[in-house]
């Protein structure tokens, strides 16, 4: 049975996964249901696992939730259904894993990644909406699978099955990498601390939609992530009363006013494209009262690290700056970021003759550069650096609505094509 074949035979089945994983979505570093059923399936296959604090160095995590909300998380991950044990053994913030399949001897170490986690988006309740009409749509409030990470575990654990089924006809060692906390690029840097693919030698990541235009096609490379660092942002004045003694009062929300405007001045890079956002100013507690806290949340971008960093460093110095002009303190910290993407040319190259010769799609581009930041890109640049080669995929579908929309879903027949595809993926590295 070739790998067209498995998909299509198996197409009803990965399809009720998907949906169950676009149920029960699971936000970054909280996925403890998803990720115990995947490790359930992965040793039914007979993988071999690593899960928890072995894969997720502790003190490279960024942006993780409270201690209260991974015990909550833990503990309607069990009520759903979760196998207690994985979850004991992922604790607090520790989601990721890691599962090897050894085939013969002889080949090299062929990695995939797929992300786990789901976005921080209330799905809408549009009866047109499909997971609405067929059942699946999200059963926790204020998450939602709204960029497809439910169509990328399923077809990660459609490509372990067939990587099992074939297992002695292939060569060499797959890895398959499930990442938590993508979602604000937090994730992957910890696992790659970790060291999870220092022995990769062929490296392979894959994102399904992007563009209704990819429907249909794969595009066989993305270098157009851009670098980003995610900054929340703490100014800390002292309050008094707004009529009565406003001159005592250091007013932390005319800082970071300041600092938001000043912020959209920095100037732009000769050398590429650049960013910079606020996405969110929390600021004071009563109208007659001088606001002693402020908090923005900011991200910047760059076509190159480089880039990225020059931004960054302006950023704070502008802070810094605001903080100085109302002499007030001023602290910040880091809860996400991602170099910029990178792949291997020739590995993309050989990409797409393959998928223009499997029959699975209509069209196979070289490139897609879709904007954005993946964190992905943390273990494209170590395997490349050490010598391998990787490229990030971009798998089309006609999706109904943007990515991290309430309305975002996927055509599932591109799904059931990508687990076809990297079944042939798999079949042609692992030799």
């Amino acid at each position: 049975m070739n790998s067209i074949e498995f998909a299509q035979k198996n197409k009803e089945r990965f399809i009720a996964m998907r949906r169950d994983l676009h149920k029960h979505p699971e936000p970054a570093w909280l996925e403890y249901r998803t990720a115990a059923m995947a490790a359930d399936r992965l040793t039914e296959l007979g993988f071999t696992l690593v899960v928890g604090e072995e894969v997720v160095k502790a003190d490279s995590r960024m942006g993780l939730p409270s201690r209260e909300a991974m015990k909550a998380a833990m503990d309607r991950a069990i009520a759903e259904g979760a196998n207690p044990k994985w979850v004991e053994k992922m604790g607090y913030g520790f989601t990721g894993m890691v599962a090897t399949m050894q085939c013969q001897p002889g080949g090299p170490v062929v990695g995939f990644r797929a992300d786990i986690d789901s976005n921080d988006v209330i799905e809408s309740d549009d009866p047109g909406h499909f997971p609405n009409q067929e059942g699946f749509a999200s059963c926790h409030h204020g998450a939602m699978h709204a960029c497809g990470h439910d169509a990328h575990l399923t077809m990660a654990l459609g490509l372990a099955e067939y990587v099992a089924m074939k297992k002695d006809t292939l060569k060499g060692t797959f890895k398959l990498i499930l990442q938590p906390a993508e979602e604000g690029v937090r994730g992957a840097k910890a696992m790659r601390d970790a060291g999870v693919v220092d022995d990769v030698d062929i490296f392979f990541g894959m994102h399904i939609g992007f563009d209704k235009k990819l429907s249909g096609c794969l595009a066989c490379m993305n270098p157009g992530f851009l670098a980003t660092t995610k900054l929340d942002a703490t100014f800390t004045g002292y309050s008094s009363h707004a009529g009565g003694s406003p001159e005592l009062g250091k007013n932390a929300l005319l800082a970071a006013c300041t600092a938001a405007l000043n912020l959209q001045a920095i100037s732009r890079h000769s050398q590429g494209a650049s960013r910079i956002n606020v996405g969110v100013l929390n600021a004071g507690t009563g109208r007659n009262v001088i606001p002693d806290t402020a908090v923005l949340k900011i991200e910047t971008r760059g076509e190159t690290t480089e880039i990225n960093d020059y931004i960054k460093e302006r950023v704070l110095q502008i802070l810094k700056g605001a903080a100085v002009m109302y002499d007030i303190s001023v602290t910040t910290e880091e809860v996400g970021g991602a170099p910029a993407g990178q792949n291997t040319e020739s590995l993309a190259l050989e990409i797409q003759k393959l998928a223009q010769d499997s029959g699975i799609f209509k069209e196979a581009p070289l490139v897609y550069s879709g904007g954005g930041s993946e964190d992905c890109a943390f273990f494209l640049e170590r395997v490349i650096a050490n010598g391998g080669r990787g490229t990030y995929m971009v798998l089309g579908s006609a999706i109904p609505a943007p990515h991290h929309n309430p309305k975002f879903n996927i055509e599932e027949v591109d799904m059931i094509n990508g687990i076809a595809w990297l079944g042939r993926v798999a079949e042609t590295y692992l030799k």
